[in-house]
């Protein structure tokens, strides 16, 4: 999973100009809403809500915030409805490659990142393309040094984690999805602190890209995020970290 996490090292360091854009904030609210929809505005109740709302006070949303728009969700405020939809393709290298977005224009947006793909070297696909190189797992990102090896993985391990991998200097720890919440909340308990917390999409096999095709993929990744209906990327690329950072 190494290209995974480097991803989401480089992600880090732009959260404070994607924060100051107010991204953060609007995809936030779009997760807020339509989860309010799909399972109700019960945060204790709704799973994928609770995890929203999180998020959010992480990201420090103001509570009126985080109520308007569980309210706008259950139909209590008007606001814009949502489609969810998973977009899959080809970047340079055959790189396997997934989006999941929310949009109230479907055509808008599926041309958009058409585009997007075509102008990077690579293809948009058909709808299960390659959703099978992904697993849905829980995952969690440890900066490396805060605990040891054999302890991070006791703790992990011990709180229902299925695997912990060294990657880069941090750790890497997957468990499945309907465990996420209760392996969050032991690892917090033991003084684990995340650089990363979430359920995602996580590649089984990786493609090395060196030269222009890393160049055109990070451009790729970088503009697939910076899109205005973009929740989510994923992807199964693996390049030097030295080489991401340029």
């Amino acid at each position: 999973m190494s290209g995974h996490s480097k991803w989401h090292s480089i992600k880090h360091k732009k959260a404070a100009v994607d924060a100051k854009r107010g991204k953060i904030f609007t995809r936030l609210i779009k997760e807020i809403t339509v989860a309010a929809r799909s399972g109700g505005g019960d945060v204790e109740g709704n799973a994928r809500l609770r995890k929203a709302v999180s998020d959010a006070k992480a990201a420090n949303m103001p509570a009126d915030n985080i109520k308007r728009a569980i309210m706008k969700g259950t139909g209590e405020l008007p606001g814009t409805s949502y489609d969810e939809i998973t977009y899959e393709g080809y970047g340079p290298g055959g790189v396997a490659v997934m989006i999941h977005v929310m949009t109230d224009n479907r055509n808008r947006t599926v041309s958009e990142i058409r585009h997007l793909f075509a102008k990077y070297n690579g293809n948009l696909g058909e709808s299960g393309c390659v959703g099978f190189l992904f697993k849905r797992q829980g995952y969690f990102l440890v900066e490396g040094g805060l605990k040891t090896e054999d302890e991070l993985i006791e703790i992990a391990l011990d709180a229902g984690a299925d695997n912990v991998e060294a990657v880069e200097g941090n750790f890497e720890i997957t468990c499945a999805p309907e465990v996420f919440e209760g392996v969050k909340e032991k690892m917090e308990q033991a003084g684990i602190q995340f650089d990363e917390a979430e359920i995602s999409m996580i590649p089984q096999t990786t493609v090395k890209l060196t030269g222009k095709d890393a160049q055109q993929m990070m451009k790729l990744m970088e503009m697939l995020e910076d899109h205005e209906d973009t929740q989510n990327v994923y992807a199964n690329f693996d390049i030097d970290m030295a080489e991401m950072e340029e």
